[in-house]
């Protein structure tokens, strides 16, 4: 099978699990979304959704949020982990809002890049959700299984996402990125996988693979 083929056998596998494609982080805005996919790094989105409600209540728009005190901030956001780093990304970028963008959120890979913790991953996951623009958003899950699935070589996860967009339709990023998240938090796990129970690993997958 072709690379091609195995990127079309993956899509067609993933649309029929996974028709729909909620969003895993609980938001309302922009601005929600942004926080949200910052607090998600090293913390399951279970862990940030749970945090988050008593995080909007302190608040849940940047000109209120850039009104906070960083140790406010960091009370609540401790469960998720770096707590210091984050809370104090959370409450500058919060003041680069207001102050540059009119409490707005940008809708540009490079102005979201320059706020504070805000890396290409979590810019990628705003303008893909938020804003509906095509992105390819890598985090270590699907890193792990376009390596297993020999879509890419694994080397980073600057090359997996080149990979991957080079060879899926540009129209499904957005969606397919998604999916392949909810394919491996069920099928393909990271620790305890078993290969041959894996419907995509089972018929393309490196042999010999763990």
């Amino acid at each position: 099978m072709t690379k091609k083929e195995k990127a079309a056998f993956i899509v067609d596998k993933l649309e029929q699990l996974y028709p729909e494609t909620p969003v895993p982080l609980d938001h309302k805005d922009p601005y929600t979304l942004l926080i949200a996919v910052l607090l998600s790094a090293q913390c399951t989105d279970e862990r940030v959704n749970q945090v988050t409600p008593y995080l909007w209540e302190l608040a849940d728009n940047p000109f209120d949020m850039a009104k906070q005190t960083q140790e406010d901030i960091k009370a609540i956001i401790r469960p998720c982990g770096l707590s210091p780093r984050k809370s104090a990304a959370i409450l500058e970028l919060s003041k680069i809002l207001v102050k540059k963008y009119n409490g707005e959120v940008p809708q540009s890979f490079d102005a979201l890049e320059e706020l504070p913790g805000v890396g290409h991953k979590t810019a990628s996951v705003v303008m893909a959700q938020a804003f509906n623009v095509p992105a390819f958003p890598v985090d270590t899950h699907i890193h792990r299984l376009l390596y297993r699935w020999t879509i890419s070589t694994g080397k980073s996860v600057e090359k997996t996402e080149a990979d991957a967009k080079k060879i899926f339709p540009k129209e499904l990023w957005n969606k397919l990125h998604l999916q392949i998240i909810f394919y491996g938090r069920e099928y393909c796990k990271a620790r305890g996988h078993n290969p041959n129970d894996c419907p995509i690993c089972s018929a393309i997958g490196r042999k010999n693979m763990k």
